[in-house]
């Protein structure tokens, strides 16, 4: 069920509410409209926290770049909290142009990674993930476990930028999907409920799922 606050005093209350009790870690605002998001439950913490280790294993610790558990993405320099987003896990190769300002990114990462909650509209974010320049967009559903990548493209005559998605798991076939981004295999079993982050066909990591 959604909510919608027309009531500027209720909502500023509300706000600050969240903000005193750390509920708005992952708020968002969309274009000046405030998003509560979910509350992360301890599945999908976990979940974050071990891609962004793993991660930061095979970027960070070889110098290719920067992986961040959760971090502010805007598409403008002033008055940057009128909207931005942010994901789960985002990866910055050191080719990547964004800039890091400190308290949010201008431009969007190598590869973005969003790990489902109930009632959240993750897909409504691809318009603004495109137009940060977002290269790739991992989706994790938990429930069922499925695996969705989307990657930027440009169309040659409009030069409009979309995020379009490239490749699915499902349950009957594809099981493993590459981001060319990174140069790294994501893999689901639906038998065992583990996902494998492969590199040149060798496992990097294999962690479990619950939804």
């Amino acid at each position: 069920m959604s909510l919608l606050i027309h009531d500027r005093t209720i909502s500023a209350a509300l706000i600050e509410q969240r903000r005193a009790s750390g509920l708005d870690r992952y708020d968002e605002v969309w274009d000046g409209v405030y998003v509560m998001s979910p509350s992360a439950d301890i599945n999908h913490q976990d979940l974050a926290g071990e891609l962004t280790a793993t991660l930061k294993l095979v970027i960070d610790w070889r110098g290719l770049g920067r992986t961040l558990p959760g971090a502010n993405v805007s598409d403008r320099r002033k008055d940057w909290t009128h909207n931005y987003r942010i994901p789960d896990v985002l990866i910055f190769l050191n080719e990547n142009s964004a800039e890091n300002c400190g308290a949010f990114w201008l431009g969007g990462p190598d590869l973005a990674i969003e790990i489902t909650s109930p009632d959240e509209h993750t897909l409504e974010k691809l318009g603004f993930y495109a137009k940060v320049r977002t290269s790739e967009l991992l989706v994790i559903d938990r429930d069922p476990v499925r695996l969705s990548l989307y990657r930027r493209l440009c169309d040659p005559q409009s030069q409009e930028a979309r995020m379009e998605l490239v490749a699915q798991t499902s349950r009957s076939g594809i099981s493993r999907i590459a981001s060319i981004a990174l140069g790294i295999d994501f893999e689901w079993s639906e038998d065992q409920k583990i996902l494998r982050l492969l590199q040149s066909n060798q496992t990097i990591r294999e962690i479990t799922i619950s939804a």
